[in-house]
């Protein structure tokens, strides 16, 4: 076997105790079969060989995968689909090319039934518009997986038409054994409560967050957001999701703002100003390493600052200056 297929075949089983040896054998395939991360290695005259800790990787800043094809063993595949990130039409998104769909959407589904249980015990509904007017985004894909493999009859996904949305809520909360999820992006969660209010059927449901006005509204804090949802969906505590197109994996905040890592995937905080500064400190730039990333680059420099907290959850606080407000979860 090789060792992508022996290393897919483990994902499943990596644990806490076993993440650092997994991410470590990962780094020194990468750094030897993805051309741009090999490039960006030799360039820092880093050798992969010296590399023994998490703490001495370096990470790809996360720019490359809009000027890069990143992908490892390149020249063993061709992708069978393409996310883009979300952004103006004066940005250069993001591409992730993705060698294997099925990988994408089952390690998603394994992450999300880890935190909140058997998808068949849900009902999807999703308020994502700029998402599915941009196209190839990988939440609308997880989304429409999840609604998929819950076996739900109601589409998941509603546009503009809030009315409809409405109706939908208050009917999928009369399936018995199903609770209710409403998955959106915050501008548009935001316009859905201010104008439908404390109606009964936005009661009693799960809502999470993904993150972004993406122009359409003022930047604000979580706090203030998760405030200002709370008064139309009533005082249960708002869920989020941290993750972005670069990454097959995803982060959940369980309503308290903040987030917990499945086992595939860690953060680690740098120095703001020292990309290179890596390790055991209380808040900083956001590091992510994500194992499901096999075929592309498992070791990603984010523009995202967190605060960490000693159970190992983290708390987004924001962007970089002079950063894309861009991604899921990412909130100035």
């Amino acid at each position: 076997m090789s060792f992508r297929s022996d290393f897919l075949l483990g994902l499943p089983s990596v644990t806490a105790d076993t993440f650092e040896a997994a991410a470590l054998a990962l780094f020194r395939y990468q750094a030897a079969h993805c051309p741009p991360y090999t490039a960006y290695l030799a360039q820092l005259g880093r050798d992969p060989a010296a590399v023994a800790r998490l703490t001495d990787i370096p990470f790809l800043p996360i720019e490359f995968f809009k000027t890069h094809e990143v992908r490892t063993n390149p020249a063993g595949w061709e992708p069978q689909e393409v996310f883009l990130s979300s952004g103006t039409t004066l940005q250069q998104r993001s591409r992730h090319l993705v060698r294997e769909p099925a990988l994408y959407r089952e390690n998603a589904a394994r992450i999300f039934e880890q935190y909140y249980g058997p998808l068949a015990g849900w009902m999807f509904l999703a308020l994502l518009p700029s998402y599915l007017e941009q196209g190839n985004s990988s939440l609308v894909a997880m989304v429409d997986y999840f609604a998929q493999q819950s076996g739900q009859t109601q589409p998941a996904f509603f546009l503009h038409d809030h009315a409809a949305l409405r109706t939908a809520l208050a009917e999928a909360k009369q399936v018995s054994g199903r609770r209710v999820m409403l998955i959106g992006v915050s501008y548009a969660l935001l316009d859905f409560a201010l104008e439908a209010g404390p109606a009964p059927e936005l009661q009693g449901l799960t809502v999470l967050e993904t993150g972004g006005m993406k122009g359409r509204r003022r930047e604000m804090i979580r706090e203030e957001l998760h405030a200002e949802l709370q008064r139309a969906f009533g005082p249960a505590g708002i869920h989020s999701e941290y993750g972005m197109t670069e990454l097959l994996s995803q982060a959940y905040s369980l309503g308290d703002g903040r987030f917990h890592c499945p086992a595939p995937m860690r953060v680690l905080l740098r120095d703001p100003s020292d990309p290179f500064s890596i390790g055991d400190r209380p808040d900083g730039a956001i590091n992510v390493i994500d194992l499901a990333n096999v075929d592309s680059c498992a070791f990603v420099e984010t523009k995202d600052l967190a605060r960490m907290h000693e159970d190992g959850s983290f708390e987004v606080l924001g962007r970089m200056d002079n950063s894309d407000v861009r991604g899921c979860n990412q909130m100035v």
